[in-house]
């Protein structure tokens, strides 16, 4: 049965609540305080998420999010650029960028290796990253996938890929718990895994 007075407040609580993580209850009460704020800022709102939509970048050398054809990170002269960190998404990126820590490049990969959610190889920006290690200017790539079943399938598949260029391939220390991801790491944890990594053969070695 249908207990909403309006239709119009019925249409923006579905829309709402079709967010992840956001159920019913919820969505009523953002909506109802959006229904307070003026109108102005109700504008601006809705807006920012058109122009995120519709403005959206990718980078064109590491696939992060962007505003322009380069990312402010790519775009920096201060980054070492011999040293990529490979991430699932912006999420991982900005956990990174938290540390202070880290200093290097990026690369995004848009996602982790998972055949039960129908994400292969070619469903991610790994053909990208080749390209960038076989211009020679790359000495050091670490893989800081989430440490899940997903993204230790993903690290030994790019492994295999890398393996045959002339470059350090390292890992985080598992200062991140096994089955944590990356994004939702502690600052302190994940500073201390990068700076600690690893290299990555040595997950083979008994």
């Amino acid at each position: 049965m249908n207990n909403y007075p309006s239709t119009l407040l019925e249409q923006a609580v579905n829309e709402m609540s079709s967010l992840p993580g956001i159920g019913k209850k919820t969505a009523l009460r953002l909506v109802l305080h959006l229904l307070k704020r003026e109108p102005s800022e109700v504008l601006n709102f809705s807006q920012s998420f058109t122009r995120l939509r519709n403005e959206i970048k990718y980078c064109t050398e590491c696939c992060n999010i962007a505003d322009q054809l380069v990312c402010n990170i790519c775009a920096d002269k201060n980054r070492d650029r011999s040293v990529i960190c490979i991430v699932e998404d912006i999420r991982d990126v900005l956990a990174i960028e938290n540390t202070q820590q880290f200093h290097g490049l990026y690369h995004v990969l848009g996602g982790i290796i998972s055949p039960m959610d129908g994400i292969g190889p070619s469903d991610l920006n790994i053909d990208q990253l080749i390209v960038r290690v076989s211009t020679g200017e790359v000495k050091e790539v670490i893989m800081a996938l989430s440490a899940t079943m997903e993204g230790d399938t993903t690290n030994f598949y790019l492994f295999r890929k890398l393996s045959d260029f002339p470059i350090k391939i390292s890992t985080l220390s598992r200062g991140v718990a096994v089955g944590d991801e990356l994004a939702y790491a502690d600052e302190i944890t994940l500073g201390r895994s990068i700076l600690n990594r690893t290299l990555f053969e040595k997950n083979f070695q008994k």
